[in-house]
């Protein structure tokens, strides 16, 4: 099977992209993580970054945020290098990680200010911006509760609206509803789409759960580190020349497995 991506013509205007990611590898020793990644997350598009585990994207998103240096290629957030402008890069970037990284021992309110401090956001600015974003994401009235009390669905909205704060223009969210229960899964998916609605804001959802996928979204296939497909739903079957997109997984990476079964 050819290892070239393939494409749907779906992809957006590169001056209007909120991320361009063009011929990226990254090798750990002798390992090949990934092999010449390119892909593109439109403004106001909700892309999916579809892959069995180890197929790369956690490297994907590690570059993307800096906590790797990209030696090849190139990663732009909202037209600004990582590399040349890491700090107009980074400003426009929110960041959702796998691991939990809230404060069980302080409040809502106390991990968000101290998340906007970081950013350079005064105290009267940042108590508006904390509430506003615990609004969005329907948990205004427990800012005053310790994290510890939460449900993991509700730490992870916490995680989102902390993410928010700074308003960025790019959204990465790294396999954000991994051990969450299914009413908890939709409504972290719920949210994050309405920001991709009203805010039009750029969002890479990295999963390996298909029934995360809808119709309407953008999908980047990612196998052993390789782009396999990046476009939209209807291309990737019309592509792949399967019914559905689990089918279409299983065709294009060779395997009987889907993405849940890894």
């Amino acid at each position: 099977m050819s290892t070239t991506p393939k494409q749907d013509g779906a992809g957006g205007s590169s001056a209007a992209d909120a991320l361009e990611v063009s011929g990226v590898s990254h090798r750990f020793g002798e390992k090949q993580v990934l092999d010449n990644v390119s892909l593109d997350v439109p403004r106001g598009s909700f892309t999916v970054l579809l892959g069995l585990n180890g197929a790369g994207k956690s490297t994907l998103f590690a570059l993307i945020t800096r906590l790797y240096d990209n030696v090849s290629g190139e990663i732009r957030i909202l037209g600004n290098d990582v590399r040349r402008k890491p700090t107009a890069a980074l400003q426009r970037l929110g960041v959702v990680f796998q691991s939990r990284t809230l404060d069980s021992d302080l409040t809502l309110d106390q991990n968000l200010n101290y998340h906007a401090a970081l950013h350079g956001i005064r105290k009267a600015e940042a108590k508006k911006r904390a509430a506003a974003a615990l609004s969005i994401v329907g948990l205004a009235d427990r800012a005053h509760e310790k994290v510890r009390n939460l449900s993991g669905g509700q730490a992870r909205r916490v995680e989102i609206a902390r993410s928010l704060l700074h308003r960025p223009g790019l959204l990465l969210l790294d396999e954000a509803t991994v051990g969450l229960d299914i009413g908890s899964r939709e409504s972290v998916l719920s949210i994050v789409r309405g920001l991709v609605e009203k805010e039009g804001m750029g969002v890479l959802w990295a999963t390996h759960l298909i029934d995360e996928i809808a119709p309407t979204d953008r999908v980047v296939v990612l196998h052993k580190g390789r782009i396999l497909y990046s476009g939209s739903v209807p291309g990737l079957l019309t592509a792949s020349g399967k019914p559905n997109v689990r089918e279409a997984f299983r065709s294009m990476t060779g395997t009987n497995e889907t993405a849940e079964a890894a």
